[in-house]
């Protein structure tokens, strides 16, 4: 079999290299928009060889792992009709309702929406690496749409790249990945401007411990991927930013009265959360 990637970033380029690994494909193609990942995918064994995107088509699995937007418009652009019937695609975006909305129905049942819970603040092709997905968990929604098939097949290949499965509807999805996910990336993209928008900001910085770098890190994350998805998870996303502002009031108001009691009351109660991790 061969496979097909569409994205050679960090979770495209970590894909090409995790199956590999596996030796199930006889060839591993690539595509990217951008001509210097092309390259850099080539150069850094990422994938075997790139093509267009027509012959990625092609391929008996196909991976999407561009921003979520880019995955709507993609599947907008496959002829069901050239596509072989035991063809399985794949997506990795961090949304799953729209996406699975806009599949056309001649298209559903090729297509297994999944989204792997991992990455890191880098991105690009650098950024990848061969246990990325190791030991990681990939939630497959909206399976009972999906060909038996292609569901199965891609349970094996993220069984085989070593990931642990949860299935959900994407509807569920959505909301509960706003919290977990989404979220703390809106959280630490305020928190680094809110220093950044300081009179002296490098001075601050040259200040910053391990708190403040734990916090920020993902404020490296790549803005284009993240724009589309708030903008796709839009309504979820403003209902835990929501949730996150009635908390952060209650320690505001805390603070203020200073009800120092109420307050490591508030703290105490945030510490049960690691039972749970």
């Amino acid at each position: 079999m061969k496979v097909g990637i569409v994205g050679l970033g960090l979770m495209g380029g970590s894909m090409g290299l995790a199956l590999k690994k596996t030796q199930r494909f006889e060839r591993i193609l690539g595509y990217d928009i951008n001509p210097i990942h092309l390259q850099q995918a080539l150069s850094l064994g990422l994938v075997d060889e790139c093509v267009s995107l027509q012959e990625i088509f092609k391929c008996d699995v196909i991976f999407l792992a561009v921003p979520v937007d880019g995955i709507v418009k993609i599947l907008s652009e496959i002829d069901a009709e050239c596509v072989n019937p035991n063809t399985t695609i794949i997506d990795l975006g961090g949304t799953k309702s729209q996406i699975n909305h806009s599949i056309s129905p001649a298209l559903r049942s090729l297509f297994v929406g999944a989204h792997p819970m991992c990455g890191t603040e880098f991105f690009g092709p650098k950024a990848a690496f061969d246990t990325l997905y190791h030991d990681s968990i990939v939630i497959l929604t909206d399976l009972e749409q999906s060909g038996a098939y292609q569901a199965e097949l891609a349970k094996d290949l993220f069984i085989a790249i070593g990931m642990k499965i949860v299935k959900m509807d994407s509807i569920s999805h959505d909301k509960h990945i706003a919290l977990i996910s989404h979220m703390p990336h809106i959280i630490s993209y305020a928190l680094a401007n809110a220093v950044l928008a300081q009179e002296d900001p490098q001075t601050i910085l040259a200040l910053v411990g391990g708190g403040f770098r734990s916090m920020s890190r993902l404020s490296k994350s790549s803005p284009a991927m993240w724009k589309d998805i708030f903008k796709q998870n839009k309504e979820n996303v403003l209902h835990s930013i929501a949730y996150f502002q009635d908390k952060l009031t209650e320690a505001k108001e805390f603070i203020e009265g200073e009800d120092w009691e109420g307050l490591e009351a508030f703290m105490a109660q945030a510490n049960t959360l690691q039972k749970f991790l």
